[in-house]
């Protein structure tokens, strides 16, 4: 857990920092959402990506720490984002060891990982050298951001949140400084988008019908209530900032039909579906045909 902060707390100075530095971006360098161009994606983290199946989507997320690199561009119709944990970090990445032990916030037991403090004063330049450099020399262009939300594990009250949120927010607007062309898909985040929604490709979420539970190791059915939730977040993304919005939701793959069942409810509210395993360890491009 954080140590106790003082109870007059402000914004922390690489985050003004960074904010500052972003005023003075033209907007034409700004604008990433508005390029998007897709009907289709895929989110596969196994650890044999088959491009000639992942290129039959216009973008593919994969798990980068397989040792995938994508197809040079032009090779592929195909738009590649790495898969990117910001708020977590696995024990087993390799850049682990290589994070100070103050950073780290807490632990998350579902997903054995540990929660990083996202108002550590080094964590925008770690991410933007020796997370995100290293994957854009691979030949990442995009990016998709996970586990934005998780300061909430550990978060105290209002201020810490609101110190986390600003953390994120220099997190992505570093990406942003020192690659200007990268794309950016955030998983929810939906907090974070008044300060950085000139940034952002696409926003995605998970289960709006369908969900995957680690804890349980099961798929489950999403209460009407959360589902209210989230479409009145989705509503806010399109009409506040018109970014397209990505729907992730989890059926075992055997069960075609409601594979097949979820991506046309997904349609249906004019999102992008995506409908996979739990783990995402398996391609489900069928419906594609």
């Amino acid at each position: 857990m954080k140590s106790a902060m003082p109870s007059v707390r402000k914004i922390p100075l690489y985050a003004r920092m960074v904010m500052g530095l972003f005023l003075s971006l033209p907007i034409g360098e700004m604008q990433a959402g508005a390029e998007f161009a897709a009907d289709s994606i895929v989110f596969y983290y196994g650890d044999r990506p088959a491009v000639d199946r992942l290129s039959r989507f216009d973008l593919a997320v994969v798990e980068p720490d397989t040792g995938f690199s994508p197809p040079k561009e032009g090779e592929t119709r195909t738009r590649w984002f790495a898969y990117v944990s910001v708020g977590e970090v696995s024990r087993s990445r390799e850049y682990y060891k290589a994070i100070p032990a103050s950073w780290i916030a807490g632990y998350n037991k579902e997903w054995r990982s540990d929660v990083i403090d996202q108002t550590a004063e080094g964590w925008p330049e770690f991410m933007t050298e020796r997370i995100i450099a290293p994957l854009w020399k691979r030949g990442y262009t995009g990016f998709f951001l996970d586990t934005l939300d998780s300061y909430q594990l550990v978060a105290r009250d209002a201020l810490d949140r609101r110190d986390s949120q600003a953390g994120l927010i220099a997190v992505i607007r570093a990406i942003r400084q020192r690659f200007p062309t990268a794309r950016l898909i955030l998983n929810r985040g939906f907090e974070l988008l008044p300060a950085t929604h000139e940034h952002v490709y696409a926003v995605a979420f998970e289960s709006l019908f369908k969900g995957w539970s680690e804890a349980r190791g099961q798929y489950v059915d999403v209460p009407e209530d959360d589902r209210k939730w989230l479409l009145d977040r989705v509503d806010e993304v399109k009409r506040q900032y018109g970014l397209p919005v990505i729907a992730i939701d989890y059926c075992p793959s055997a069960q075609y039909q409601c594979l097949k069942e979820t991506v046309e409810r997904i349609r249906a509210l004019d999102m992008i579906p995506y409908v996979g395993d739990g783990r995402l360890q398996q391609v489900n491009d069928a419906l594609l045909d």
